[in-house]
């Protein structure tokens, strides 16, 4: 699990290409749970929080880009 510094250092379409992995990864973990066949539980929360950490980089970025327009 890479932590925020590495995720400062990538493009915009680097981390939206990131979350789109994260999500479907979370989605097959939820199905796994569902069924019984989860190897590890603790990554349904390492994901969960990865994704927070990319839309929290993507609203600072916006954020900030919104108040030099």
């Amino acid at each position: 699990m890479a932590d925020i510094a590495d995720l400062r250092t990538k493009t915009d379409d680097q981390l939206a290409v990131e979350l789109t992995e994260l999500k479907r990864e979370q989605f097959n973990l939820r199905f796994q749970a569902a069924t019984n066949q989860l190897e590890r539980p603790s990554r349904v929360r390492e994901v969960r929080r990865h994704i927070a950490q990319i839309k929290t980089l993507q609203n600072e970025r916006a954020a900030a880009a919104a108040k030099q327009a």
